[in-house]
């Protein structure tokens, strides 16, 4: 392929791309109260969600010498998000399919102490007889190939509105401090700039040695806590999620 053919190529690629982010930008535009409505609703969801995870930080406060919930973050997509991963995932522009397809529109990522805190913090917020597990992504026991360690449940919560109850998907992330330090500075020098593919591979291994590294550190510092408490896992780590489902 000559150069000329390339770029042509690539120019009809981009033009493709830009015809079906189109497609969710026009009904977005066209449907913008809709729009506003479904939004409302997964931010309704949220607020359900955080406030479980509160009332679970206040407990575990009351009830143990320590909490295992260090901080909490919730989060909706942005609408140039929603566009980005809609054309990503091929989804039908309707509101019908986006909500079906997409599943972390709505986002709560829970940041905790040690990585046996996050099978604690999740067992007991499955209990909850109003979370219904829809699916569960566990990358600390089996991290992504660069390195990515965290735990992943979609879940369904009802949200109750002026004349029904609905039921709405969010995305839990549970990761330890040094998970989520890892992976924040990870999308940030990922997404930096492109790079000669010689050193993008040199910085992909470099940050996976960090990945390993830092997993190391979250265990040794989990066997110190376990020796000043005296106390062996508080929770079993290999606990199947999967029966909440």
């Amino acid at each position: 392929m000559n150069i000329r053919d390339y770029l042509d190529e690539k120019r009809k690629k981009r033009q493709y791309e830009q015809l079906n982010q189109d497609k969710y930008i026009q009904l977005f535009e066209r449907e913008d109260k809709e729009l506003e409505t479904l939004m409302t609703y997964y931010e309704c969801a949220l607020m359900e969600i955080e406030t479980k995870f509160k009332v679970m930080n206040a407990e575990f406060e009351l009830t143990r010498e320590y909490s295992p919930i260090e901080t909490i973050k919730a989060r909706l997509k942005t609408i140039d998000s929603l566009v980005a991963k809609s054309h990503l995932y091929n989804v039908k522009p309707t509101f019908e399919d986006i909500e079906d397809k997409i599943e972390d529109v709505a986002g709560i990522r829970v940041i905790c102490g040690f990585p046996e805190d996050i099978y604690l913090v999740a067992d007991c917020f499955l209990q909850h007889d109003d979370i219904t597990l829809i699916d569960c992504k566990d990358y600390i026991k089996n991290p992504k190939p660069n390195g990515y360690r965290s735990l992943h449940l979609i879940v369904s919560v009802p949200i109750f509105l002026e004349h029904e109850k609905r039921d709405m998907k969010v995305e839990v992330q549970l990761r330890t401090i040094a998970m989520d330090f890892w992976a924040s500075l990870e999308h940030k020098l990922k997404y930096k700039k492109e790079l000669p593919a010689d050193i993008n591979d040199r910085l992909v291994e470099e940050l996976l040695e960090c990945a390993t590294t830092s997993a190391d550190l979250d265990m040794r510092m989990q066997n110190i806590r376990r020796q000043i408490t005296g106390e062996t896992s508080h929770i079993d780590d290999a606990v199947d999620l999967q029966q909440w489902m």
